[in-house]
């Protein structure tokens, strides 16, 4: 038996790799809310009847009353006609409802799964880590409401950068629980990762986490806007130690000074950018017998797409935030989150497999393991023999 294997029917892997694609498109469709100015425009967190819209005039008069006693309406929307604000409206509600979609997705694959564990004997860690993306899900959907009240204080015109960070990176963090499922999931792959392509594979994630976070209050704080030419900031490549720490206290330069906080997500920018370069390097196998492993073409992959996001994050300063392009970088920062977990994994999977027993020898009595797939007939019975 292959060392920390978790046993499921084929099915379960294609279903964490469809969530993996939905939760892509629900933060995408975050983005396009947060871009469209629309995410303040419903001001109640109602998890079951506001799935429902308004179905009459009187009710989208009545919800557009709601929105008028805000502040962003007040300071920056007033303007606003009852047409106008149905299109920020759907928006909002089209993010919302996709939430619930995702939920409906996640749970009802789920039941199946806990019936099968509780009725015979299906992977208990499985079913228990899933158990936990529950939990996640839950603190995420917490977390959106918690920021859109943000934006509804007193002065507010939009929601908080740190709130709207955090958002985003339990987001991240739900793909990387996810990524991580569908690889203990998925037949071992006869590619070797040693220990120095290895230590790349593994800190890209936090890398690209901790820029993912830094995008969130670029964003939360349009920071975009503040340095629009690349790769000087107003002439400098390292702006002024008065200007990177000109608020006080210390700390709040890191959350709340636009130059500073543009200044960490350019610079971090290049730390990814070289660490996936080594990676590249190391993977490739330079005066190896077969630099053609799946670990060669991970790498290439990857850089390709961390080259891809610099150019949209480029075109996205010096164009000043164009919907399409801000929005193109937010989506190719999770991708290139998901293939980094991807590899991250694998080489940790590799590593468990490679200290695991040695297979026994011809004749020997096999051990008897615990049947893993009883509770799934007519599924995939290969799923969790020894490879």
């Amino acid at each position: 038996m292959q060392a920390n294997r978790y046993y499921a029917p084929a099915w379960v892997r294609t279903w964490l790799w469809l969530l993996v694609g939905i939760v892509i498109v629900m933060v995408a469709l975050g983005g396009a809310t947060r871009l469209t100015g629309s995410g303040l425009s419903i001001t109640e967190w109602k998890p079951v009847t506001g799935a429902i819209p308004p179905m009459s005039h009187a009710a989208w008069l009545s919800e557009f009353e709601k929105y008028r006693q805000s502040p962003q309406y007040e300071l920056l929307n007033p303007w606003m006609s009852l047409s106008d604000f149905k299109s920020i409206y759907w928006w909002e509600w089209s993010h919302r409802q996709f939430g619930r979609a995702i939920g409906f997705v996640f749970f009802v694959p789920f039941l199946i799964l806990v019936r099968g564990y509780i009725r015979r004997e299906a992977s208990g860690k499985l079913i228990a880590g899933l158990g936990g993306l529950c939990v996640l899900g839950a603190l995420q959907a917490a977390m959106g409401w918690i920021m859109v009240a943000s934006g509804l204080q007193p002065g507010m015109i939009a929601v908080a950068p740190v709130k709207l960070m955090l958002h985003l990176v339990v987001a991240a963090c739900i793909l990387a629980v996810l990524v991580h499922f569908a690889v203990k999931l998925s037949p071992a792959s006869p590619s070797r990762i040693d220990s120095k392509i290895s230590v790349w594979a593994k800190a890209l994630p936090f890398l690209i986490l901790l820029q993912i976070a830094l995008g969130g209050l670029v964003a939360g704080s349009k920071a975009g806007f503040a340095y629009s030419t690349w790769p000087l900031m107003n002439g400098r490549l390292i702006p002024p130690v008065n200007d990177l720490f000109a608020k006080s206290p210390f700390y709040e330069n890191f959350f709340d000074n636009i130059t500073l906080v543009q200044f960490q997500h350019r610079m971090v920018a290049y730390v990814v950018t070289a660490v996936a370069i080594a990676y590249v390097i190391d993977a490739r196998g330079v005066g190896r017998h077969n630099p053609r492993t799946h670990a060669a073409r991970h790498a290439f992959f990857l850089l390709g797409l961390v080259g891809l996001q610099s150019l949209l994050g480029i075109v996205t300063l010096l164009f000043w935030v164009p919907l399409w392009a801000a929005l193109a970088h937010q989506i190719v920062a999770m991708v290139i989150f998901v293939v980094a977990c991807h590899g991250a994994f694998s080489a940790i999977r590799h590593q468990e497999e490679s200290e695991s027993p040695a297979p026994r020898r011809a004749g020997a009595p096999a051990a008897r393991e615990p049947c893993a797939h009883a509770s799934f007939q007519g599924t995939d019975e290969k799923m969790g023999s020894a490879e």
